[in-house]
């Protein structure tokens, strides 16, 4: 098991793990893993540039995207945004991540979001904010077991959004 970008991962793979998001109804978590209308060779473009700070939505922050895979199937994913703009410190935060739902609850989450948290580390971000539906609680139990205080509650989108603040050294 290892964490890749998605120049190490194969369309077909990348497909399966969009493919089960959709048939469960739900977006792609995180939404950086998306195909949004897009080829996948548009989104690997997409994805090396905004890593590379360089963006085609100026709504969008420098953010980098990894896949966690054993073998070359797509096990989950986690967006890792360097930088917060105002939308990203409300309701966003520095990062999201998703785990397939095939794979859910064998601890890929937590692998998937402390493996983020030392990223930011080395982006030298030291206190992070992680924000999760209310009505997840998988995600909250997460992003408490990593060192997670919940800062507040807001309605966003008609859900309530819970914020996290986690503080690393």
């Amino acid at each position: 098991m290892k964490f890749v970008t998605i120049n190490e991962i194969t369309e077909k793979e990348h497909y399966l793990f969009v493919e089960e998001f959709l048939k469960e109804g739900v977006g792609v978590t995180p939404y950086s893993a998306g195909l949004h209308g897009k080829t996948f060779l548009e989104l690997v473009t997409e994805s090396n540039n905004y890593s590379n700070g360089i963006l085609s939505n100026l709504n969008f922050v420098a953010a980098s995207t990894f896949y966690l895979i054993e073998e070359e199937r797509v096990i989950g994913a986690v967006n890792i945004r360097h930088y917060l703009n105002d939308y990203l410190l409300k309701y966003g935060g520095h990062i999201g991540y998703g785990v397939r739902k095939s794979e859910r609850r064998k601890g890929y989450a937590t692998k998937l979001l402390k493996f983020a948290l030392d990223k930011m580390e080395e982006l030298g971000v030291y206190k992070v904010l992680v924000t999760c539906d209310k009505d997840n609680p998988g995600s909250s139990k997460t992003i408490l077991n990593c060192g997670g205080v919940l800062d507040n509650e807001i309605l966003f989108d008609g859900k309530q959004t819970q914020r996290y603040w986690i503080e690393k050294k």
